[in-house]
């Protein structure tokens, strides 16, 4: 195995960067070519049926049946024209990725002649019916009721992966109930529109629809496909669950907006490329802080669109890395001791008008707008932070949570000094002064060729899960792997909620004979001293704000299965109920589905762990070992026994400190493995779940330590698996 590690080292060193050749238009010249766009349409639908599903898009009204064939019409003549020969319902099943199934558009010819013919009918764009009993339900389905519906989603449009038209669904059961991600985020992203334009009128009675925003950033590793072979632990868990530290890592500070490594830049240049093809307007790439980890982020866009092309956008990556002998590793926390990868979640919300909700306005009634959104905003994350925390917490994102400059796994808001001081005014202020908030400052450098630097009216904080970064919410807690609807539904699902308690309020006190902007005052000035609890400016990793975190009753849980019981609280149960997007039996089925997921992730954990200890590290060390003994008796025979104890007395030491190291990992390899026996004879997901996080894994940082001293100590020619060093620095 050894022969391997250096064999997959010779072969990563010599890699050299795969040409990527740009194509001879610009990118507006072949943007959104594989995607079946409002461009697109214009060309293959009738100018009715256009403005139809237009409407559907931009206004959420319902499309009728019959106009689904005609658009079916035209997307079958538009994906054949592109090479496509099949179509499939693209959906989000409760897993960590897409779901699809591909059929021909072949189809009988009725008559005596037979023959065949393509054909796509709008039944088939607007319904399918995958088998539902082979993903997760969480109960809802037993294993034997295979009957579930995929429903088009005309508001993302359909696109072609190879020779195949995706068409982005929701997925539902039989009775009804969601079984995806997608669904829940539209019905949260319809009750925010509903609720926040209710909002709006009371400063702009002509605005008629509110828009969520979604700009996600995405961190992710590369390394090389050859030493991602030989590492078993990073083949099957993505992440590695054992390895020293390399002597080098991210101390320097040198990786962080450094120049890309060739072989980097040319897989970023052809995802780039890609993603305009799809539609997806990336914007931004960069090295990120720790070594081999990289950053990618679009133009913010519509969320439920956002969403799907994040997704999409993953999907490109994995399958443009393999090309260039790389292997794409997404889990938020694959190295120890650096930086993990997560994907802040920039949202905001938006009016038909132009007008953004989060962004300082220049009058008086604009910036009362402003701070009526973002004390609501603060209302609503206080309210449910432990929802919002659920709603990011996964096995993986767990280890990163609180370390190496992540956020920590309790939900506060940063503001900064400028919105904090408008905030405290408020509260203070006994009668309706103006709000003036200065949208940008500038200060001078006093360097003659620099010109003045526009600071934006908050600074940046890097331990806060959930900061206002001048026009928008950057939500920082999201994990790299996750599905963003996740999140996103929890938020705007909050948000929606808070914004008609909001309205009931300021109805109830207009009704009472306040005028509406005193009625407003007077509600802001409550919420915002209810709220105080959940803002927090300073470092979210002290022990201080651990403690001060408990006094003002936030969730500071951090056992992941124990997270998710806050999805079936009353509270969030009412929550979700009151505003339409998920029912109770929805929500103890999707934590049904979470505590299985968390257990069996751990449960492969612990046996990949187990394994590479006892086939690789204790026949490895031992062999070393036997190495050190045979050199004393060497020693022994050569030499009499006081200059042969002198000279060997550092083997005997290390021979020593091997055995105690080799039989602490036998020892605790055994206990896991009886502990894990014991939590899979548990029924409940719950109690299984709970069982793997308390008993299990409490294994897996103690085996840990006693394989990476071993490996400090052990002759490198002997040792297998490719180290940190050689994993972070050769790209």
């Amino acid at each position: 195995m050894s022969t391997l590690r250096f064999k997959a080292v010779e072969e990563a060193s010599k890699r050299t960067p795969l040409e990527v050749t740009p194509p001879t238009q610009l990118p507006s010249e072949y943007y959104g070519k594989y995607v079946f766009n409002r461009t697109q349409m214009s060309k293959y639908l009738s100018k009715e049926t256009m403005n139809i599903v237009l409407e559907a898009i931009d206004r959420g009204t319902t499309l009728y049946r019959g106009i689904a064939d005609h658009v079916a019409a035209g997307m079958k003549m538009w994906a054949m024209e592109m090479g496509a020969t099949h179509y499939t319902h693209w959906f989000q099943p409760l897993t960590e990725g897409t779901a699809e199934k591909h059929d021909s558009f072949i189809d009988y010819i009725n008559g005596p002649d037979g023959g065949i013919i393509e054909r796509f009918s709008g039944k088939l764009l607007a319904q399918q019916e995958p088998d539902a009993s082979s993903f997760p339900s969480g109960g809802i389905r037993n294993t034997f009721e295979a009957r579930g519906y995929t429903a088009w989603d005309p508001s993302s449009p359909a696109f072609i992966i190879d020779d195949t038209l995706c068409i982005p669904t929701v997925f539902i059961s039989y009775t009804g109930e969601a079984l995806d991600y997608k669904t829940p985020l539209l019905k949260s992203l319809s009750a925010v529109d509903t609720a926040a334009v209710e909002v709006c009128k009371l400063f702009h009675p002509e605005v008629k629809k509110v828009y969520s925003y979604l700009g996600w950033e995405q961190e992710y590793f590369l390394v090389d496909q050859a030493l991602y072979a030989a590492r078993p632990d990073l083949s099957l868990t993505e992440r590695t669950l054992m390895g020293h530290e390399s002597a080098k890592n991210q101390q320097l500070e040198d990786h962080y907006f450094g120049a890309i490594p060739p072989r980097v830049a040319s897989f970023m240049r052809e995802v780039e490329l890609e993603a305009y093809k799809y539609g997806i307007p990336l914007k931004t790439r960069h090295n990120e802080v720790a070594p081999n980890q990289f950053e990618l982020a679009p133009i913010y866009g519509e969320t439920n669109l956002a969403v799907d092309q994040n997704l999409l956008i993953m999907t490109l990556m994995h399958r443009i890395a393999v090309k260039h002998h790389f292997k794409l590793l997404l889990h938020e926390k694959p190295f120890a001791g650096i930086n993990g990868s997560g994907k802040h979640n920039n949202w905001s919300l938006g009016t038909d008008t132009g007008i953004g909700l989060f962004t300082p306005g220049k009058t008086a009634n604009e910036n009362l707008l402003f701070v009526t959104f973002l004390v609501n905003t603060l209302m609503a994350v206080y309210k449910h932070n432990g929802l919002l925390k659920a709603s990011i917490m996964s096995a993986s994102n767990a280890h990163r949570l609180g370390a190496n400059e992540a956020p920590p796994a309790i939900i506060s808001i940063f503001l900064g000094k400028q919105i904090t001081a408008v905030l405290d005014k408020i509260e203070q202020s006994s009668e309706d002064d103006d709000i003036t908030v200065d949208e940008l400052k500038q200060m001078k450098l006093g360097v003659a060729h620099i010109p003045e630097v526009l600071i934006d009216n908050t600074d940046r904080n890097r331990t806060s899960p959930f900061a206002f970064t001048g026009n928008r919410f950057e939500y920082r807690a999201v994990g790299s792997l996750a599905n963003c609807s996740s999140a996103m539904t929890a938020l705007n699902a909050a948000m929606a909620a808070q914004l008609i308690d909001f309205k009931k309020e300021i109805d109830l006190k207009i009704k009472k004979g306040m005028k509406k902007e005193e009625a407003i005052f007077d509600t802001l000035r409550l919420y915002i001293k209810e709220s105080r609890p959940i803002r927090f400016d300073g470092n979210g990793y002290s022990e201080e704000w651990k403690e001060e975190a408990k006094r003002r009753g936030l969730d500071c849980e951090t056992s992941v299965p124990l997270i998710y019981d806050i999805y079936t609280s009353k509270e969030s149960v009412e929550m979700f109920e009151s505003i339409g997007v998920l029912n109770e039996k929805e929500l103890h089925a999707r934590n049904e589905v979470k505590w299985e997921t968390y257990t069996k992730k751990i449960q492969i954990e612990a046996r990949v762990l187990g394994d590479l200890c006892m086939n690789h590290i204790i026949p490895v060390a031992t062999e070393y070992q036997s190495m050190l003994l045979d050199n004393i008796y060497k020693m022994h025979a050569v030499f009499d026994k006081e200059k042969a104890d002198r000279l060997s007395k550092e083997d005997a030491a290390l021979i020593e400190e091997i055995a105690d190291h080799i039989s602490a990992i036998k020892v605790n390899v055994d206990d896991m493995v009886e502990a894990r026996k014991a939590a899979n004879k548990l029924e409940d997901a719950r109690e299984k779940a709970v069982a793997y996080h308390d008993k299990v894994e409490v294994y897996f940082n103690v085996i840990r330590y006693h394989v990476d001293k071993l490996e400090l100590i052990v002759d490198n020619q002997m040792w297998t698996l490719p180290k940190y060093r050689e994993l972070l620095f050769i790209s």
